[in-house]
């Protein structure tokens, strides 16, 4: 089950925590993946762990809050590998702040990466995914979409306006054999929970039904599900990885 065997992934955000573990899974479903990202160290690095494992992988640095970046960097991957079939849109950044003191720099930054970034990103894979008349497109979106987060107005806007995109996209491409999902993790270990302090991290546990903060392994696991021939009548969907934490 669940079998990605000859097909091509493409993963933002892909250097480190989600993103890099959601690479590997692909990896080990079969998938050949580009993985994306500003960090080229990194990435590079991720490229021979994907390889020794004998999968293959293919880095292309990107900053997708820079249209131009995005554009070019689509096109290396589709002239590498030819064609398109999943795209994990996981890159994401953080400019937090209460709203009444929030800098207008601070909200465009956060919008322009983790949404305005990830339309890019879809428009760069649709014409390849229209013209095989297949593909997976998963946007990493997160709880706080959902319940909302004091402090984060700007990324919970840009989250909430990423489960937007996903259905208004699913519906317009679901004729071509496309689907369009999202995934809304919790409370994951991550570089963007590390900075929290151990207080803070034991006050979010309480909050959690399941008791434990998630992994990016809990995350890649449910991505590789949408990108399979398996999750082929699902479109739409906001799939929860949350321990719990919120029940909609």
């Amino acid at each position: 089950m669940f079998s990605l065997r000859d097909k091509v992934a493409v993963v933002t955000g892909a250097s480190q925590g989600i993103g890099r573990d959601t690479a590997h899974a692909l990896a080990e479903a079969g998938a050949k993946v580009a993985v994306a990202a500003r960090n080229e160290e990194k990435l590079a690095e991720l490229v021979q762990e994907i390889s020794a494992k004998g999968g293959e992988a293919f880095a292309v640095k990107m900053d997708v809050a820079d249209i131009d970046q995005i554009k070019s960097g689509f096109k290396s991957i589709l002239e590498k590998f030819g064609k398109i079939d999943i795209l994990v849109n996981n890159a994401a950044i953080t400019r937090d702040g209460l709203a009444i003191r929030m800098k207008p720099d601070d909200w465009d930054a956060v919008i322009r990466t983790n949404l305005t970034g990830a339309h890019i990103c879809i428009q760069q894979v649709l014409p390849p995914m229209m013209k095989a008349r297949a593909g997976r497109i998963i946007n990493i979106s997160s709880v706080v979409a959902e319940s909302g987060n004091a402090g984060q107005a700007n990324y919970v806007a840009s989250k909430a306006g990423l489960i937007g995109l996903t259905k208004a996209i699913a519906i317009e491409i679901a004729s071509r054999n496309i689907t369009v999902n999202a995934v809304a993790p919790g409370f994951v270990e991550s570089p963007m929970t590390a900075v929290l302090p151990d207080k803070v991290k034991e006050e979010l546990k309480v909050r959690i039904p399941l008791g434990r903060m998630g992994t990016g392994k809990d995350v890649a696991a449910s991505i590789v599900f949408l990108a399979s021939d398996e999750a082929a009548y699902i479109t739409g969907h906001v799939l929860d990885v949350n321990g719990g934490m919120y029940l909609a």
